[in-house]
């Protein structure tokens, strides 16, 4: 699996919702903070899935353009769209050159993509990536197992946890849910 520094998305299903959640900062190597303010969890295909992104920005909207336009191929199917863009990005010289992930989400489904090809659906409803993304994906278990927080409740405050514990996660949150 690609390594990522730069963000954290964290994604979580509960009760019927699926919520993802990003941060604002992008960083340029390791030391300089560029902006505060990026959103990289977005809606596409008319509002119907959400996408969160992690890694290079110029490759994670590729990455993201290439996805819409794969489910407007397939008619909105996410499971389809995946595997399609994953096979893609492992064929394709340019794309396979990629250094970002995704974390994909319509009403019913979650998927984790990255770029050596996998498309994984996570277990326990809950998944994050980026270089908070242990961090988020620790706090969003927890919450997850002992509280009675939303979907969306829960990537916010694992989101808030993992900026407090990487210096490349901010507080300025979106959270997207389905």
């Amino acid at each position: 699996m690609v390594s990522i520094k730069g963000t954290t998305i964290c994604a979580v299903k509960r009760n019927g919702k699926i919520a993802i959640a990003g941060d604002g900062q992008i960083t340029q190597g390791e030391s300089v903070i560029m902006k505060n303010t990026a959103v990289k969890v977005r809606r596409i295909y008319d509002g119907k899935v959400v996408i969160g992104f992690a890694g290079s920005v110029a490759d994670a909207f590729t990455l993201a353009e290439k996805f819409e336009e794969m489910l407007q191929k397939f008619s909105g199917n996410l499971m389809r769209s995946c595997v399609e863009l994953a096979q893609l990005w492992r064929r394709d010289r340019v794309m396979s050159k990629l250094e970002a992930m995704m974390l994909v989400a319509d009403k019913e489904n979650v998927f984790l993509l990255s770029g050596v090809g996998d498309v994984i659906e996570p277990d326990g409803g809950v998944c994050a990536i980026g270089s908070g993304g242990n961090y988020a994906l620790a706090a969003a278990k927890a919450l997850y197992q002992n509280t009675d927080l939303s979907a969306k409740e829960i990537a916010r405050k694992a989101l808030e946890i993992a900026g407090s514990i990487c210096v490349f996660t901010n507080g300025n949150i979106t959270v997207e849910e389905v």
